[in-house]
């Protein structure tokens, strides 16, 4: 009951990439990077373990993106024609690579890095990637002319890296879709089915983050757009409780999010974030655990898996592992408390 769990990404040390920066370039090369790589993923898993975290992740530590990693891997895609385009509905603009043609995946991408974090601990493990629609709304398409078409052939390459994945051992797979908290109609008309596409035949627990975006500037400013009640999980979650998919996240630490909200996904398991992505504040266990006890005015406990708000890349080493220690003992508080 009451297990913790992260959205996904964590600080890379600042000896592997450069800090604090959600596409920080790498500060080795060749097998230096790649040995690199392993002793970054191996450190965050102990750092998680010995904090008391139950699911884990490899803090995504390998990437340098969440979604455009994923797609240096992908066929079908110019990443040297570079289109301008403004990404979660034009809050901000961006060069991103070109769909030109069919899309295919010709070998497996994040398998071989998850096999070596598979071999580094028995705990559950989760791996995330990318959602279809988010990919659609972080790459421009030259190609399939629908961004609902080209969700739908994103779809299939996901589901033929998550099955590999199952097989590797993974015990959740996670999609990422903060997209789904800016196009709402286009979630319920397309969004949704492309995801139980790229869940079909999965054998492991499915989920999905949805989320306000990560804490970089453009999204803080956009929050504070918003008002004094952030309500937008409510044009989506009607569908989300009908659709398929295990387990739902949703951003309530340090965010204007009725809680109320929750009472929506009476079918679902809730990853409940309970930690924020601030850079400068680690929330006390108390914190933690007053968040999960407001959400239990909603969801049984049973039914909560105390969580981060999102990925915690753009923020520094040392206050992501101070939050990670807080999710823990927070949880643990409410857990001994029933």
């Amino acid at each position: 009951m009451l297990e913790t769990t992260i959205a996904g990404s964590l600080p890379r040390p600042d000896w592997l990439a450069e800090p604090e920066a959600l596409k920080g370039a790498w500060k080795l090369t060749g097998e230096a990077l790649e040995q690199g790589k392993q002793r970054a993923a191996e450190q965050w898993i102990r750092h998680q373990e010995r904090a008391g975290i139950d699911i884990l992740t490899d803090g995504e530590v390998f990437r340098r993106h969440f979604v455009h990693t994923f797609l240096e891997g992908v066929d079908g895609i110019d990443q040297d024609t570079k289109t301008v385009m403004g990404i979660r509905d034009n809050r901000y603009d961006l060069e991103v690579p070109t769909v030109t043609a069919a899309l295919s995946r010709p070998a497996p991408i994040h398998v071989d890095e998850f096999r070596f974090v598979r071999s580094l601990t028995e705990r559950p493990l989760k791996f995330t990637l990318p959602g279809p629609m988010t990919i659609c709304d972080t790459i421009a398409d030259a190609h399939y002319g629908s961004r609902a078409d080209m969700a739908m052939a994103f779809a299939d390459l996901l589901n033929a890296e998550a099955k590999e994945l199952v097989a590797a051992g993974a015990d959740v797979i996670q999609f990422d879709e903060p997209a789904f908290n800016v196009f709402f109609d286009d979630v319920n008309e397309w969004g949704i089915d492309a995801l139980h596409r790229a869940i079909d035949g999965l054998t492991c627990t499915t989920a999905v983050h949805i989320c306000y975006g990560y804490g970089i500037e453009e999204n803080i400013r956009w929050k504070a757009s918003l008002g004094d009640e952030w309500r937008q999980y409510e044009r989506i979650f009607p569908a989300l409780n009908a659709s398929r998919i295990d387990q739902i996240s949703l951003e309530c630490a340090d965010s204007h999010v009725p809680h109320s909200v929750m009472a929506i996904l009476k079918d679902k398991v809730l990853m409940v974030g309970a930690v924020a992505v601030t850079p400068d504040r680690i929330e006390t266990p108390e914190e933690v655990a007053a968040t999960i006890r407001s959400a239990m005015d909603y969801v049984d406990p049973e039914r909560i898996l105390p969580c981060t708000n999102c990925g915690m890349t753009p923020i520094p080493y040392d206050i992501a592992l101070g939050k990670l220690q807080s999710l823990a003992a927070g949880a643990k508080i409410v857990r001994d408390s029933l």
